[in-house]
């Protein structure tokens, strides 16, 4: 009697890489959250150290790890000439819209954003879903799990109860409280949770197989979507929730595709691949340069702009204050050049060929 093969969970890196830095981070934010209440979940503002460790360490450091994937790579810089199409028309983009409405230039930022990290969990969830071969019904589901785990948060932000918090500026993403289009939205998305879990029942009754890291994926993204956005109502909860759960997963997915791309490559590469995959230290080398940058361009924006944290950014506080109008249109782009870049070099740069799906974020 011929045996049945071993089922394989479909880790990208390993059981261990993908669970601590993948799947975890959101579960890990949360807890953080609920075990320390007084901080988190009442406090408004946000310790300066705290806000230098998760915004700038984090969410602005994930932003330059793409460059890994971009720039960084000779081969993709040659042949991708999105790459240099791409930070041309979001510079020349952002001055236009600057020029014309400052809040409406950080208005599209603030939904480039969001379209971003709504796709990002779109794409680990096809990543994580690329072995199964289940009908058209049961991928539509899983679809839409993933889909209104994100998009219901942001559909009660718009409509829901007024948020204390902002995505980069305040009042950058549009509200308007409607208690009717917010009930019809949550009927929806308790619907769409109800039949993921039924499809998930008649899948692993019909296979015996559990798809973990789908199924931790999905769960993480509602357990901090829903409660970074909607249950809790402050903006560190909202900050940590968001940051971890996006940034440190894209960065150890950068790490893990592109450290096997190097070890494929017959192609000489740069000093900094080198120094990044090709060394015992190359993981302190990729956080260390990512933070560097992170802070140089922080450092920039407080200095010239914000003035905010100048104890953190002491060497920046020499730098004049630009009020000009017209030099700010000029300038407020330039420093949010890497940022929509990133958010729009994203939706072309993962491409999974091995696997028939791509990996939009």
């Amino acid at each position: 009697m011929e045996s049945k093969p071993i089922y394989k969970q479909p880790w990208l890196h390993s059981a261990v890489i993908d669970g601590i830095f993948i799947l975890s981070p959101p579960f890990i934010a949360l807890l953080l959250v609920i075990c320390f209440p007084s901080r988190f979940q009442v406090t408004t503002t946000i310790p300066v150290y705290y806000w230098l460790f998760l915004v700038v360490f984090i969410d602005v450091a994930h932003v330059y790890s793409t460059l890994y994937r971009t720039y960084f790579n000779s081969r993709a810089y040659k042949t991708n000439t999105l790459l240099i199409i791409v930070p041309i028309a979001c510079y020349i983009g952002g001055v236009l819209l600057h020029s014309y409405d400052g809040m409406l230039f950080w208005r599209i930022l603030a939904y480039l954003a969001v379209f971003h990290f709504v796709r990002q969990q779109y794409g680990f969830m096809r990543l994580y879903s690329r072995q199964e071969r289940g009908s058209y019904w049961f991928r539509l589901i899983d679809k839409l799990a993933i889909y209104s785990a994100t998009v219901y948060p942001l559909f009660y932000w718009h409509f829901g109860d007024k948020r204390n918090f902002s995505w980069f500026v305040e009042n950058d993403i549009l509200s308007y409280s409607s208690p009717s289009l917010q009930a019809l939205g949550f009927m929806v998305y308790l619907v769409i949770i109800v039949l993921y879990l039924i499809k998930e029942g008649i899948y692993i009754i019909n296979t015996k197989i559990i798809n973990w890291p789908r199924n931790i994926l999905i769960a993480g993204t509602f357990f901090s979507w829903y409660f970074g956005i909607i249950y809790f109502n402050g903006d560190l909860a909202f900050t940590t929730l968001n940051v971890i759960s996006h940034g440190v997963p894209y960065m150890t997915l950068i790490w893990v595709f592109e450290k096997k791309r190097y070890k494929k490559s017959k192609i000489k590469e740069s000093i900094i691949l080198k120094n990044t995959f090709g060394r015992y230290s190359g993981v302190l080398f990729f956080i260390m340069l990512l933070i560097f940058l992170a802070y140089l361009e922080e450092g920039l924006w407080d200095g010239m702009i914000w003035k905010e944290h100048g104890s953190v950014f002491g060497i920046f506080t020499s730098l004049p204050t630009i009020r000009n109008e017209q030099v700010l249109s000029l300038l407020v782009p330039l420093l949010a050049l890497p940022q929509s870049t990133h958010y729009v070099l994203d939706g072309f740069i993962w491409k999974i060929k091995s696997t028939s799906t791509h990996m939009c974020s």
